[in-house]
This record gives C-alpha cells, sequence and structure tokens, in this order.
C-alpha cells in the first residue's frame, strides 16, 4: 500500500445515512488575531474592545468563518477525510462565539448520492448547548475504484 493511499479517507461505498463526527477547539484571542491577518477581516468587532462594547454584541466576537472552518476540517480529516472535495456550503449564524468559548462542530451524513459521488451533510457547531452555526454541505467523495 502507498503512502498517500494509507492517508485517504472514506470512499463513497463507505458511507451511510448517519454517520457523524466531531471536532472541538477552545477559540483563543490569538486564534481571532490569526484569523483576521489570514483572511484579511480585520472588521474592529473582533478586535478593538472599545469598538465591539458598542455593538449588540457589546464585546468583541470571533470571527463566523472561524466557526465554520471547524467543519471543513471535519471534512478534511475525518469525515469523509482526506480526498474528498467541497461542492457547496450553506450556513446560518445563529449566536456568536467568544475568545475562550469551546466550539464543538458536528456534521453527520443525510444523503449519499453514490452514482453522482455526492454527500449531502447537516453541519452545526456548539458552544455548550447553544447553537451558534447551522448549516448543509455537499461534498464529492471518491468511489473505491477510482471512477
Amino acid at each position: 500500500m502507498s503512502f498517500h493511499a494509507e492517508l485517504h479517507g472514506h470512499y463513497i461505498e463507505d458511507l451511510n445515512v448517519g454517520m457523524t463526527e466531531i471536532y472541538s477547539k477552545t477559540v483563543t484571542d490569538s486564534d481571532i488575531v490569526l484569523y483576521s491577518g489570514v483572511s484579511g477581516d480585520t472588521n474592529p468587532l473582533h478586535l478593538d474592545d472599545d469598538f465591539a462594547k458598542e455593538t449588540i454584541f457589546k464585546g468583541r466576537i470571533a470571527h463566523g468563518m472561524l466557526s465554520a472552518g471547524l467543519i471543513s476540517a471535519i471534512f478534511g480529516t475525518k469525515l469523509p477525510g482526506p480526498g474528498a472535495i467541497y461542492v457547496s456550503q450553506s450556513l446560518r449564524f445563529k449566536a456568536p462565539v467568544r475568545s475562550g468559548d469551546t466550539v464543538v462542530a458536528r456534521v453527520t451524513v443525510t444523503d449519499v448520492a453514490a452514482e453522482k459521488k455526492r454527500v449531502t451533510f447537516e453541519c452545526s457547531c456548539h458552544v455548550g448547548t447553544r447553537l451558534v452555526l447551522e448549516g448543509d454541505a455537499v461534498l464529492m467523495v471518491p468511489s473505491r475504484d477510482g471512477a
């Protein structure tokens, strides 16, 4: 078996409705600052305490896409894993995430279209019991035979 074959994630034949994976991360001030630098999103809502105190959030919040990135981490490393390709993602941001919050991202297979090599997932992120993000994603997942 080649090294690349060992890295490969699930194939379309391995996936079934109901399969679920999670990934959790405690968001830090460093994460927020680094995400600002990588993305170019330097909105003071994320970086400036004085500015953020005057908003509806009454303080700084993390970028919503930082939480969405945790969903991407699951897709790229766990389910389906390496080899899968994002086709689409819908996101609805429900509540803010702040530095110090532990975000738990979860993806669940809701449909497998083997003939099209497409898998649909329900996606969510929670901080404790509070839903902070929800949506759906479609990924292209290779078949074992490579066709």
